[in-house]
């Protein structure tokens, strides 16, 4: 029986995971990527369990966790720097995008062949064809039609990684009115990011501009967020408007499937959008291994996609919570009770010990 020619649309975390998993004894692989190189830029990724898991199936788990760093705590924080909410964030791992793109291209066998170019069309004629090219694909494009279209959001996104590790104290999401500032330490560096309404985009997004945009934006923000922009440049920095998918019924048509942000592109605000294309990716590439073509797609179909649409939801739900406008003030008092009720359990745990 001859070797079922797979072709990936998309070179990054679902791409690149899913052409590791792939039995390189079975399948005829290649991977179309319009990127030349890996990005030398990136935040850091929440790895939540799951991901991690993921991450241990193709022999990287060890290598992440040295390169990476434990997210132990934080906490939901008022534009000052007060805790409304502390946070515990045992088993969570933070790693860069650079350093995971960066580790899961070198578990890509050598016999997958790496084509260079922007795809505008689906290439055809393969036993598999699989979207990995983000929110705005042009595989979901093709086989699903233009209703699938991606949607902009109104919220831009801005963030980066900059010197200095940032205080315990400060580390965490601050909540204000229509905006939202995240600080998390990032191996010996601070990783941040913002996001609020804006009119910049929706396509491409000066960085310069959208960094003196944001630092106008957080002004009145705590002397870490205040210090943290004073670093940011646009060689260091991000900024894009956030894009989403519609919801979809199913992630395969045919011979062709969908994996990562082509399947359920969700906005950033639980921070699981590239844990579950790991995990898409990871799950796919077993059952393609194990079982015949429909029936790994339909096994997919079912571990899959009632899993990330309930994330999609629920994130669009936490950002709705997160950039209140109107609601704010009493959004405040609720999870400044709800964290007062935290701490206070959290004590009588300790004392009964």
């Amino acid at each position: 029986m001859g070797m079922k020619k797979v072709e990936i649309i998309g070179g990054g975390i679902a791409g690149l995971a899913l052409a590791s998993r792939l039995d390189p004894g079975m399948f005829d692989v290649t991977v179309y990527e319009q990127r030349p190189e890996l990005p030398p830029v990136g935040t850091t990724l929440a790895m939540w369990t799951e991901a991690q898991q993921a991450l241990s199936v193709l022999g990287l788990l060890g290598a992440a966790r040295s390169r990476g760093a434990t997210i132990k705590a934080g906490a939901l924080r008022s534009p000052s720097g007060e805790p409304m909410l502390s946070m515990e964030g045992e088993g969570l791992m933070g790693l860069s995008r650079p350093e995971l793109l960066a580790l899961l291209d070198s578990a890509v066998p050598e016999t997958v062949r790496r084509v260079t170019g922007r795809v505008e069309h689906l290439p055809g004629h393969a036993w598999l064809t699989v979207g990995a090219d983000g929110v705005r694909s042009v595989v979901r494009r093709d086989a699903w039609g233009d209703r699938s279209a991606a949607k902009p959001t109104p919220f831009l996104a801005v963030r980066g990684v900059v010197p200095g590790t940032p205080s315990p104290e400060d580390v965490g999401e601050y909540w204000g009115c229509g905006e939202i500032f995240g600080l998390a330490p990032a191996g010996g560096e601070a990783n941040w990011y913002a996001s609020f309404r804006s009119e910049l985009g929706p396509d491409r997004v000066d960085v310069a501009e959208a960094l003196e945009m944001t630092r106008n934006r957080y002004a009145n923000y705590s002397p870490a967020v205040l210090e943290v922009l004073h670093r940011a440049t646009p060689e260091n920095s991000l900024a894009q408007r956030i894009w989403t998918t519609p919801p979809l019924g199913r992630y395969a048509r045919g011979n062709v499937v969908l994996v990562g942000d082509a399947a359920h592109a969700m906005t950033p605000n639980l921070g699981r959008g590239a844990c579950e294309a790991l995990i898409d990716a990871v799950t796919l590439g077993g059952l393609l291994n194990d079982l015949p073509l429909k029936d790994a797609l339909a096994a997919y179909g079912r571990k899959r996609v009632l899993r990330t649409q309930q994330l999609r939801m629920a994130s669009s739900l936490m950002g709705s919570i997160a950039l209140a406008q109107g609601m704010q003030p009493w959004r405040d008092a609720l999870l400044k009770q709800v964290g007062r009720r935290v701490s206070r359990a959290r004590d009588g745990a300790g004392t009964s010990k």
